[in-house]
């Protein structure tokens, strides 16, 4: 049984050929889709990444619920923007560097995370002055342009004390190192930043908020449907698809995704090639029982 396929990226098309089993293999891998939301923040990124050196460089707090895909957009952001080594120097430039914030979050985690995240080499027995003068050091000979600190509500698990002290750290590093600086994290990060009247003035919101029934979803469910290898269409923008998704998922990009794949799977399982509202609606319920 095989459609026209015109359903499909033509990427894509050439997989629809596989035999079931393989195409479910494929089904288990990550997959990045373009919709409105997640261009704006790469291109909001990109004009950030492009800032001219100055005294206060742009920042960005990108918060939203978790599983709605803001460490796929940091990870498709650095993606564009690896790591170039100067055989001259020795040094390995990073324009963008990603960490997380420490569950715990001391100076001394955060400096060896950071430490980590460029592949340096340190002691953890170093005295917090050591971590400090050894990543100012480094950092500033690698002339990044921009840091990424995901998990940052991990804040609020800290003494006031401590958090306090980190914020203190990331003004100071975009100060030292003159680079944009994006913090993300579930909205708890709102509340994490909200305590310093500075970081709230220096750091601009953007949310990923969960999806609801418009143009925008439909649209980002027909782009997700090019990329599943089904050989008839599945025709997810219809109303009835789209409510039923939005029901499955509460409107999380993650849990979109994780319905999906799992409907689709089991519709080569089952030979229909097709997604329907059944296999959408028996996914969720194999995913809430795995939760509970």
């Amino acid at each position: 049984m095989m459609g026209d396929l015109k359903h499909l990226l033509e990427s894509m098309r050439p997989i629809a050929a596989y035999d079931a089993k393989e195409r479910i293999t494929h089904l288990r891998l990550d997959r990045w889709i373009d919709y409105p939301r997640a261009a704006r923040v790469l291109h909001l990124l990109d004009e950030m990444h492009e800032t001219p050196q100055r005294n206060r460089m742009p920042c960005l707090l990108l918060h939203g619920d978790s599983g709605m895909g803001k460490s796929m957009i940091i990870a498709k952001f650095r993606r564009a923007h690896p790591a170039v080594y100067d055989r001259k120097t020795g040094i390995e430039h990073h324009s963008v560097i990603a960490m997380e914030m420490p569950a715990s979050p001391s100076q001394r985690r955060f400096y060896a995370q950071l430490l980590q995240a460029i592949n340096a080499p340190y002691r953890p027995s170093d005295r917090l002055e050591a971590l400090e003068f050894t990543t100012i050091r480094l950092l500033t000979a690698m002339q990044p342009r921009m840091l990424f600190v995901d998990e940052i509500h991990n804040l609020l698990s800290g003494t006031p004390r401590e958090q306090r002290a980190a914020l203190n750290l990331l003004k100071s590093l975009s100060n030292k190192l003159n680079c944009c600086i994006v913090v993300s994290g579930t909205q708890d990060a709102l509340v994490a930043l909200q305590s310093d009247d500075q970081m709230v003035s220096r750091f601009r919101p953007f949310e990923l908020a969960r999806w609801h029934e418009n143009d925008e979803f439909r649209g980002f469910v027909q782009a997700f449907e090019k990329t599943l290898p089904l050989r008839l269409k599945s025709s997810l923008g219809e109303q009835p698809m789209v409510q039923a998704l939005l029901a499955a998922s509460h409107g999380v990009t993650g849990s979109i995704a994780e319905v999906l794949a799992g409907a689709a799977r089991a519709a080569l399982r089952i030979g229909t090639e097709r997604i329907t509202v059944e296999l959408i609606r028996a996914e969720a319920g194999l995913l809430t029982a795995a939760v509970a």
